[in-house]
């Protein structure tokens, strides 16, 4: 299983598991972005692992190489005395060794190619945290803005602002009921007031009187007092 696979079930598994607990989205891309981190960090621990393992496979490779020459030389020195029987020893062991050093190149190559795939997934995981760091500040910034937006649906002045307008103009419309009516009282208590009617006659009298002598004052063309 590759690197990115395994980071890619291990933040499937702790991001359902945080927004199954209703977890801030905030909280949710910190935690991804940790679990990215440490698996960059198993990532290259990984690399420098395959690297390392290249660097061995090559050393067998080359001691077994050396091996099988050095048998070589010794079955010929072995024939040339006249031991056929060592050279013959001598020249099994030198393939073997030619055997063993043909497979650890084999090996070499097939963990050349791992190597460098791993490499591929590092980068890609290397570039996936860049990323998801630049969209941390966006996220951040859009949650913020969405967290606004709720709090004035939830309570909002303007919200609070219409009510009070309602109330107010629903108390300005009880107290002009309430002056109309008491307008009306206070006819209905002069109609029903001898005394009182009597007094406005005689205030119309004296208005009457003071009109008629300005009338005439002006009419008359008099000075003015």
């Amino acid at each position: 299983m590759s690197i990115l696979d395994r980071l890619s079930r291990l933040l499937r598994a702790n991001v359902n598991d945080m927004i199954s607990r209703a977890e801030d989205p905030a909280k949710i891309i910190d935690q991804a972005l940790r679990d990215m981190r440490a698996a960059y960090a198993e990532a290259r621990s990984e690399v420098a692992g395959a690297m390392s393992q290249n660097a061995k496979l090559d050393r067998e490779a080359s001691s077994n190489r050396r091996m099988a020459s050095e048998y070589e030389k010794k079955a010929e020195e072995a024939l040339r005395g006249g031991s056929e029987d060592l050279a013959r020893e001598a020249l099994r062991r030198a393939q073997n060794a030619k055997d063993l050093a043909a497979g650890f190149e084999e090996q070499l190559q097939v963990q050349t190619q791992t190597v460098e795939q791993l490499k591929t997934q590092l980068r890609a995981l290397e570039a996936k945290i860049d990323e998801m760091e630049g969209k941390k500040s966006l996220l951040a910034a859009r949650q913020k803005t969405a967290q606004a937006s709720e709090t004035l649906d939830r309570v909002s002045g303007f919200s609070k602002a219409g009510g009070a307008m309602d109330a107010f103009e629903e108390m300005e419309n009880k107290v002009s009921t309430m002056e109309d009516r008491n307008r009306a009282m206070t006819e209905l208590r002069k109609d029903n007031d001898f005394d009182a009617q009597l007094n406005d006659l005689g205030r119309d009298k004296d208005l009457d009187d003071a009109f008629a002598a300005l009338k005439a004052k002006v009419q008359g063309g008099g000075p003015s007092s």
